[in-house]
């Protein structure tokens, strides 16, 4: 699926981990969350595109002990109708799970 989303890991800062085919996804990711302040959750239905933020679902935290935030920005046409955060994580999460899993804890940032 397509999409960009950014995390950190718990040595690693801030990163995309998928940049939704796009040479600078920042400018994408700006556009979308431009704005939408630090809550800890957040959906935003913005240009044709949907943004996406919450907490690791598995509760990690990074090596200072902050809490893992995934933010993801979905295309207009993979999801139409997410209403919620909740609805949001239990469709994008099982994307990705397994993923983070194996690389939350690598002392460096997937390239």
């Amino acid at each position: 699926m397509t999409m960009i989303w950014a995390t950190r890991g718990w040595d690693w800062g801030f990163r995309f981990l998928r940049d939704g085919g796009l040479d600078d996804p920042l400018d994408v990711y700006d556009a979308v969350f431009v704005g939408a302040g630090d809550a800890t959750e957040l959906l935003v239905h913005r240009d044709g595109y949907t943004g996406l933020r919450f907490p690791d679902p598995a509760g990690r935290t990074d090596r200072s002990g902050r809490p893992i935030p995934h933010e993801f920005v979905l295309w207009a046409g993979v999801v139409t109708d997410l209403a919620s955060v909740e609805a949001g994580r239990d469709f994008v999460w099982p994307l990705v799970a397994r993923e983070y899993d194996a690389t939350w804890l690598s002392p460096t940032p997937p390239e």
